[in-house]
């Protein structure tokens, strides 16, 4: 099987979100278990770091580059992304493809992508990855619904197929947007070898002292509205002044200049000493940051899937999110974790939960561990997706 992947951004641009830590590892996993993989993507994110408009092989992937041309920023903070040289190339090579499956939305490689799919004939897959909820589609409407009329709309319409990562996006997306093509549900995964042999828990607390003796409360994510920073703040900013041994860890880069909101509204509750702001993480810090932690936070308005919250299950972290979370269903099939509503009492009381139960805790983490081993195992997905692809290719 030869695979193409296009997506407007990829590895090793970690900064633009879960679903490019999630491609990554099946990509790899798809390469290592015979299938022939190609990823056209650009270089956003990257300048400098990888080099432009040629092949490269990463973990048996190939993966082109591709250069953009910056305008209609106004549409993200990406831009279109509109790129002359992926044209080009999906117009030479494309018809040596079995299949292509294309990741996000509202950008030019992606509506380059199934353009040519159509006019050659090929069969395709689009991945939304969230970005058809409700209340993305809703923001910033003025721009995304003539573009839905004029683009997407084709593209979804005409593709073979819709991948989602979790029930909970198929039921908010395909029906109410009355696509017709199948509609296929397989989450995300990751790779469990890379969280067997954690970092001591004290590791990350030699950078940081301020967490020494604490009890760590981990959010690790875009810092973006999507994420409900809102929430957790306030939230905090009551637990802190219940309990001194709480300390609040932010770990994720700036999206879109979000950050300066959170950091106002730490200093506004007055509680700048009790949380710390990291930055992105990403490897072994990243492993250091949740071996140091005691509960994980995603209280997210709105989140396809949750491979953050996965990752922190698979250290043994229990986790709290909100219903909002694509996940959010298995976690509570599994009592794995807490699922709160988006205000923040509700996550004030799940964390405070949390706190004053240990065994608790412990069950919760022992539950999520499972949940991980049986769902999010990334070779386990990887046959799934090789499935998906083979029954797309031979559908007549």
């Amino acid at each position: 099987m030869r695979l193409l992947c296009v997506i407007p951004g990829y590895w090793p641009a970690f900064q633009l979100g879960g679903p490019i830590f999630s491609l990554y590892n099946l990509n790899k996993t798809l390469a290592k278990l015979g299938v022939d993989v190609s990823v056209y993507t650009t270089n956003v994110g990257l300048g400098g770091r990888v080099p432009v408009n040629q092949e490269v092989n990463v973990d048996g992937v190939k993966i082109t580059y591709f250069a953009f041309t910056k305008f209609f920023e106004s549409l993200g903070g990406t831009g279109w992304q509109f790129s002359l040289p992926m044209t080009n190339a999906l117009k030479r090579s494309l018809k040596i493809f079995d299949i292509v499956y294309i990741v996000a939305i509202w950008n030019y490689p992606v509506a380059i992508a199934a353009y040519y799919c159509r006019r050659y004939k090929k069969p395709y897959i689009i991945s939304p990855r969230g970005l058809l909820y409700p209340c993305v589609r809703g923001r910033k409407s003025w721009k995304k619904w003539p573009y839905y009329q004029l683009v997407t709309r084709k593209d979804l319409f005409a593709a073979t197929a819709i991948h989602y990562t979790t029930k909970d996006e198929a039921e908010k997306c395909h029906l109410p947007l009355r696509l017709k093509n199948t509609a296929v549900v397989v989450p995300g995964g990751i790779d469990l070898s890379e969280f067997g042999d954690l970092p001591g828990k004290d590791k990350l607390r030699q950078s940081y002292p301020v967490l020494k003796d604490k009890k760590v409360i981990l959010f690790l994510s875009r810092i973006n509205w999507k994420k409900g920073l809102d929430i957790l703040v306030r939230s905090y900013s009551i637990l802190a002044k219940k309990i001194d041994s709480v300390h609040l860890l932010i770990v994720g880069n700036d999206d879109g200049g979000y950050m300066r909101k959170v950091k106002n509204w730490v200093r506004e509750y007055g509680i700048e000493e009790r949380v710390t702001f990291t930055g992105i993480l990403t490897g072994k810090e990243k492993l250091e940051a949740y071996a140091a932690s005691d509960i994980f936070v995603l209280p997210s308005y709105s989140e396809n899937f949750g491979i953050a919250a996965v990752e922190a299950m698979a250290c043994g972290i229990p986790v709290i999110v909100t219903d909002q979370v694509g996940i959010s269903k298995e976690i509570q099939d599994y009592r794995a974790g807490i699922v709160v509503n988006t205000n923040a009492e509700s996550l004030y009381n799940g964390i405070n939960l949390l706190l004053k139960n240990p065994d608790l805790k412990i069950e919760m983490a022992a539950n999520g561990k499972k949940l991980v081993r049986e769902h999010y195992d990334i070779n386990k997905v990887a046959d799934t997706m090789i499935k998906v692809y083979d029954g797309v290719i031979k559908r007549p």
